[in-house]
């Protein structure tokens, strides 16, 4: 057999001028890896974070609308993107403005690291299931809103308050979903008459959900119900003002017409044949910002728009993305060990797939990898076909069980980029396992079209 009769649906990974620059550089990249004990590196571009944190504030502007877009700590460890959340608050408070950006948490530690990087208490929302005591008296402290996700949290919640009306949402259970997450009629009802009760304790501002998948008319119709309860919610005397939308916004990966050409593909090779169910679709046709506007403007059948249901009725929006203000904000970059010559072959890399955490939710990240070389190949190379696995004696850790088309043969020396990993991909999972360290996070910022790095600010809490 040769390698002519393998093929591989090629899948490039969207790039930005700042992932153009950085990769073309190998000797950055040589450096950051070999100064950092050789081993794979992360590599952020907070710029790309606010310029996608701007886009979303936009189109509440647009739509005429008081909205805070609030990042998804959960998506990604770095403190980079918390301190450029707090320059965006900084920004806008010289602009007299507030209330636009925020930092949504769901832990102590979050909480205290969003802190550190200078966002006000009160520029914070805590959601997540129950919260623990010390996460609950931190957003009495610090005066953040909380999602409160059942009566008895709620309760709680008033107790530690003790008149100091601590703000919260109360999310709903979407109908007819089933999840451990939200409540349901009853119980939002149950907690609206312990608001009244406990008035002096607790500020009711409104309600919030959250939707698995990525259907936007979803989105836009439990927004319409969340209307109605907030004019239902003021009718019992609750001064109920706010709805979040949550995140869930897709964005794309790769260029339509390849991810169009991969879907339509019937039979794809992977290593040892592995197979998936399913994957993040990684296209959309609107993605981020856009999906927002969307979500807001496009009225629903027989429905005014949320846009213009919101400015009647006198309500402002939340919303909480993560991956979606991380799009193209970073990188990873993983140094080639070996090459086995099979086919199809096997390349190995330093480092383990919890540093590409998709494969932890046994499904593949699809992107194909950028492979940077050490050396020029010979004219007219021949394509190698491989899968890339990982260097642990873990016979599925894999960073790609895809068979993947690279432009010629790797080699020992050389790197394999993954695009587009701030989102979920370079921490959800990542560990010492086999005793290696954590992958670093290395800020590289572009000053006058060269690039500029430094190491991520150290966690303090």
């Amino acid at each position: 057999m040769t390698r002519s009769i393998l093929r591989s649906v090629r899948l490039p990974a969207l790039t930005t001028p700042w992932t153009d620059t950085v990769t073309a550089d190998r000797p950055l990249l040589q450096a950051l890896v070999r100064g950092f004990g050789g081993g794979p590196v992360h590599l952020l571009d907070p710029a790309q974070f606010a310029r996608n944190a701007r886009g979303f504030a936009a189109v509440f502007d647009e739509a005429g609308l008081d909205g805070t877009v609030y990042f998804g700590k959960k998506a990604n460890k770095a403190n980079a993107f918390a301190d450029a959340v707090a320059d965006l608050v900084t920004t806008d408070r010289r602009a007299g403005r507030s209330g636009t950006f925020g930092i949504d948490v769901a832990s102590v530690g979050e909480f205290r690291q969003a802190l550190a990087a200078g966002v006000r208490g009160r520029d914070l929302l805590i959601t997540g299931p129950t919260k623990p005591a010390e996460l609950l008296g931190l957003a009495v402290r610090h005066d953040a809103v909380v999602t409160i996700d059942s009566p008895s949290e709620l309760r709680a919640l008033a107790a530690l308050s003790d008149g100091l009306g601590v703000r919260v949402l109360f999310r709903v259970l979407p109908q007819p979903a089933i999840s451990r997450f939200g409540m349901n009629d009853d119980e939002l009802r149950y907690a609206e008459r312990l608001a009244l009760d406990h008035a002096t304790d607790v500020a009711m501002l409104g309600y919030s959900f959250h939707l698995s998948g990525y259907s936007l008319s979803e989105r836009r119709d439990q927004a319409c119900q969340l209307v109605d309860r907030v004019r239902a919610a003021r009718a019992q005397g609750l001064a109920a003002r706010t709805i979040s939308l949550g995140g869930g916004y897709p964005i794309s990966y790769v260029p339509q017409d390849d991810w169009q050409r991969f879907t339509n593909e019937t039979a794809h090779a992977f290593h040892a044949g592995k197979q998936f169910d399913s994957y993040y679709p990684y296209h959309s046709a609107i993605t981020g910002a856009q999906a927002l506007r969307a979500i807001v403007t496009e009225p629903a059948p027989g429905r005014k728009s949320i846009a213009q249901s919101c400015q009647d009725h006198g309500i402002s929006l939340f919303t909480e993305p993560g991956r979606a203000l991380l799009d193209r904000a970073g990188i990873t970059v993983f140094p080639v060990l070996g090459v086995k010559e099979r086919e199809p072959g096997m390349i190995v890399v330093n480092g383990t797939s919890l540093s590409l955490s998709e494969q932890w939710f046994d499904t593949e990240f699809l992107p194909d990898p950028q492979l940077v070389s050490a050396t020029t190949p010979v004219a007219d190379p021949a394509p190698f076909f491989a899968s890339v696995g990982a260097a642990t004696c873990l016979e599925s850790d894999m960073l790609t069980w895809r068979v993947i088309e690279f432009p010629h043969r790797p080699a020992p020396g050389d790197f394999l980029v993954y695009h587009n990993t701030a989102g979920y991909q370079m921490d959800s999972n990542e560990s010492a396992f086999h005793d290696t360290p954590i992958p670093p996070k290395v800020v590289i910022t572009l000053v006058d079209g060269r690039p500029v790095w430094e190491l991520d600010r150290p966690t303090s809490n």
